[in-house]
């Protein structure tokens, strides 16, 4: 009689262990959902700090755009996006709120942040991934950097020529004015001009010294220094560059320490001055 009580209540207690491990989790739960999907779900916003590389302030006209991108899914539309503008406080704190059934769990998510403050532009030197594949949701740290605008490009590309009319071919000229006298360099990179140096000096009423740089047989950029006598420190920079398309990319006056736009006007007469001594220098013909 105790065995048979025995086996009963042996029984009992295989029947009460299966009933509790039914009841635990498994790699899928009720629903379906792996557990990356799970986790996932239950969020439903990324936020964090962006903060600008170098300490530029940005001014009251930038435009800051942040978005939540799929980059598995290219070309699909952000799961959310935020527009601040302006934004002339950093580090800025942002959240993003978005739809969870919109996440899929085996793609890749990162935050994507553009500032734009007139030409100047912003951009992220390192990806932010975020929200699946173990990638945080909360203080995901952003840091933008500036990028050249065009105009510093342009005057960059100058520098950079300026650096190498040494290798090239060089020819002299003069020319003796009412007014003035005249001296000039033409740098050639095999037949094509490419750079001229003018010095001329006014008399009692100053001295420029005038760097002319040419693409393609025209005007590329001009910077033309202002001073008292040759030996004399410049008492201002003028800088002009213009872009394929002929448009005026750089226009910058410098004087007495400060920076500031080059009139039209003025960016238009070193245009002029640039064609007119190349044809002087290469006797009309251009090259």
């Amino acid at each position: 009689m105790r065995s048979v009580v025995w086996s009963l209540m042996t029984v009992a207690a295989v029947a009460l262990a299966g009933c509790s491990n039914s009841s635990n989790p498994s790699s899928a739960d009720t629903d379906g959902q792996a557990p990356a999907a799970q986790a996932a779900a239950a969020n439903n916003s990324v936020s964090g700090t962006i903060t600008l590389r170098g300490g530029i302030s940005p001014s009251n006209q930038d435009k800051l755009v942040i978005s939540l991108v799929d980059v598995t899914a290219q070309g699909s539309a952000p799961l959310a996006t935020k527009t601040v503008a302006p934004a002339t406080t950093f580090p800025l704190q942002f959240q993003l709120d978005f739809t969870p059934a919109n996440v899929a769990p085996n793609d890749l998510y990162i935050v994507q942040v553009e500032l734009t403050d007139g030409d100047r532009h912003y951009s992220m030197p390192i990806q932010a991934p975020v929200l699946t594949k173990g990638n945080p949701t909360a203080n995901v740290a952003i840091e933008l950097a500036p990028e050249q605008t065009p105009a510093e490009k342009l005057l960059a590309s100058f520098q950079g020529l300026q650096k190498q009319i040494g290798g090239m071919k060089r020819s002299t000229g003069t020319k003796l004015d009412p007014n003035a006298s005249r001296a000039w360099q033409v740098f050639r990179d095999g037949t094509e001009v490419k750079f001229i140096r003018e010095l001329v000096d006014y008399g009692d009423k100053g001295f420029t010294s005038t760097d002319y740089a040419y693409k393609d047989g025209k005007p590329w950029v001009v910077q033309q220094q202002k001073k008292a006598s040759q030996g004399a420190k410049p008492t201002s920079t003028d800088t002009a560059g213009w872009g394929d398309d002929g448009s005026l990319v750089l226009k910058t006056h410098e004087a007495g320490g400060n920076s500031s736009a080059l009139s039209d006007s003025d960016a238009a007469n070193l245009q002029q001055q640039s064609g007119d001594i190349l044809k002087l220098a290469t006797n009309g013909k251009g090259k």
